[in-house]
C-alpha cells in the first residue's frame, strides 16, 4: 500500500483547505482510511477515520463539526475537508490505511503516507 497526501499549505485562521490522499491499492473499499496530525514538538494525534464502505466516520473532538472525511473508492482517493481552521490545527497531516476498522489515538495503522504540512496563521 502506498499513500500520497497533498493539499497542504498556508491559510489564515477561519479559512479552509482540502487535503487529498491518493492510494495505490487494488480495492480501496477493503481499507479503513484515516488522517493523523503531528504538530511541532508533539506526538501524532488521531484526526478522523472512515470505514471502507464510507458508512462510518469518526472524528477527534478537536475537529468535530469543522473537518469532514470522505472517500471515492472508484478513484482510490480519500479527502479531508478542513473548515474554520485555527492556528492550533497547524501540523503535518498524514493519510493512513488499515484493513481493520479502527479509530482514535490508540489506533496504529500499518500504512502511512509521507505527510502534508498545514500552516494556519492567526
Amino acid at each position: 500500500v502506498q499513500l500520497q497526501a497533498s493539499g497542504g499549505g498556508l491559510v489564515q485562521a477561519g479559512g479552509s483547505l482540502r487535503l487529498s490522499c491518493a492510494a495505490s491499492v487494488h480495492t480501496l473499499s477493503n481499507y479503513a482510511m484515516g488522517w493523523f496530525q503531528q504538530a511541532p514538538g508533539k506526538e501524532r494525534e488521531f484526526v478522523a477515520a472512515i470505514s471502507g464502505s464510507a458508512g462510518n466516520t469518526y472524528y477527534a473532538d478537536s475537529v468535530k463539526g469543522r473537518f469532514t472525511i470522505s472517500r471515492d473508492n472508484a478513484k482510490n482517493m480519500v479527502y479531508l475537508q478542513m473548515n474554520s481552521l485555527k492556528p492550533e490545527d497547524t501540523a503535518v497531516y498524514y493519510c493512513t490505511a488499515d484493513l481493520r476498522w479502527r479509530y482514535g489515538n490508540s489506533w496504529s495503522p500499518p500504512w502511512w503516507g509521507q505527510g502534508t504540512l498545514v500552516t494556519v496563521s492567526s
